[in-house]
């Protein structure tokens, strides 16, 4: 057995797909976002704009987020001491999920040390929980989802996006008997479109399924108070559980479940991915407190990121470029060809010093490559109308088709 071939190979299938990854070798520049300094292919640091971060309203730069996490690093120290079973319960922990429980509007909250993992280790605890359950999965769902009902064992129903029609033909279908659970995603952060949360808490409730929702592109960013689409749109109370990540408009590291206490314990004291995982440094605790507690009573960042996406859909618009509609924060750029995708963004990042990352399968379906750009409150009109000037020079240069 040629271990090093078999290796070899699939790398090189990656090469020859035009899908092999590159990470940008960064660091970026405290208080300053989204200006960053690049590393790779250069002698020193090179400036540039930073257009695809998840840090949606860079509250990993607020002063009180970095305030808070200092004082934290200085009060306990660095490290949590282990799991929660054996190091505790540290109480930044415990104020946080009190935070997240009365964000969403329930009764508890747990922590996960990231969002893929509250997803894998949720759905597939619950699952396990239920005997004969059915999930049913939308197709777009995140990986982690798929990760975490695969895990489970249980049967697995997927239904075309958003396609509530196509869920409700699944759902009649299924035993009446058995317990099923519909898992769902608000935002899809690829397309940036939106689920119908209460049509689909409609079938939830006339086939008594109970509703599991992905919020984590949409915590922080939507709602009066940060609580994501389901805040917005007054839908939290429909969802049994509400999954989030701390580490995208929150801005820090983690992700978290908020539910019914019970299912809170359940998760609790079977899940592996919780039980058995060093739980989050209290210094990133306390940053993330900082942050829930000041977008739970401010809107400023929310309302300059919603207008700075919306100034850059109409600027890419107006230029003939490729922008795909988007009813969200999320602003995707159609190219369709992995390799042309990864040429525009290296031509980007090193000709023009703007970053942003080209999107491949298997995060999106073959021949849908794409640019996506997430615009936040500190990018500036004229950031962005030099970034279009660019995309227009290079699409001319590729000679891809612009719209008239």
């Amino acid at each position: 057995m040629k271990y090093d071939q078999i290796f070899d190979q699939a790398i090189e299938r990656l090469h020859s797909e035009g899908r092999y990854r590159v990470f940008i070798d960064i660091l970026r520049n405290k208080g300053a976002y989204p200006n960053a300094r690049c590393f790779a292919g250069h002698n020193g640091p090179k400036p540039i704009t930073v257009w695809c971060s998840n840090d949606y309203l860079a509250m990993g730069q607020h002063p009180k987020v970095i305030e808070a996490m200092e004082s934290a690093l200085h009060d306990v120290g660095a490290g949590s001491g282990g799991t929660r079973n054996i190091g505790g319960n540290t109480h930044y922990h415990l104020e946080l999920e009190r935070e997240l429980a009365d964000l969403h509007g329930k009764d508890g909250a747990l922590l996960f040390t990231s969002g893929y993992v509250s997803n894998d280790a949720t759905l597939s605890t619950l699952a396990k929980l239920l005997p004969g359950c059915i999930i049913f999965s939308d197709e777009l769902n995140h990986a982690s989802m798929i990760a975490g009902i695969r895990n489970s064992g249980c049967d697995k129903l997927v239904f075309r996006h958003n396609d509530l029609d196509h869920l409700e033909e699944l759902l009649a279908a299924a035993d009446p008997a058995l317990p099923k659970l519909i898992a769902f995603e608000s935002v899809y952060s690829m397309d940036g479109d939106v689920a119908p949360i209460h049509a689909i808490c409609d079938l939830a409730d006339k086939y008594n399924a109970l509703t599991y929702i992905d919020e984590v592109h949409a915590v922080g960013m939507y709602g009066p108070r940060g609580g994501g689409i389901t805040d917005r749109d007054e839908a939290a109370h429909r969802i049994d559980i509400i999954e989030g990540t701390l580490g995208k408009a929150f801005g820090v590291m983690g992700g978290y479940i908020a539910a019914d206490t019970r299912i809170i314990d359940c998760i609790r004291s079977y899940a592996p991915g919780f039980i058995f995982t060093t739980s989050l440094s209290p210094v990133l605790v306390a940053g993330v407190l900082a942050s829930v507690k000041h977008l739970k009573a401010s809107s400023v960042e929310r309302e300059g990121q919603q207008a700075s996406a919306a100034l850059l859909k109409r600027l890419f618009r107006e230029a003939g470029l490729p922008v795909m509609d988007s009813t969200t924060h999320i602003v995707p750029l159609m190219v369709g060809d992995p390799v042309k995708a990864k040429k525009i963004s290296d031509i980007l990042l090193a000709e023009y010093g703007a970053y942003v990352q080209p999107i491949n399968f298997p995060t999106v379906p073959r021949g849908t490559e794409r640019l996506r750009f997430t615009p936040g409150p500190a990018h500036t009109e004229e950031m962005m109308r030099d970034l279009t000037r660019a995309l227009v020079e290079i699409w001319d240069r590729m000679e891809l088709r612009v719209a008239a």
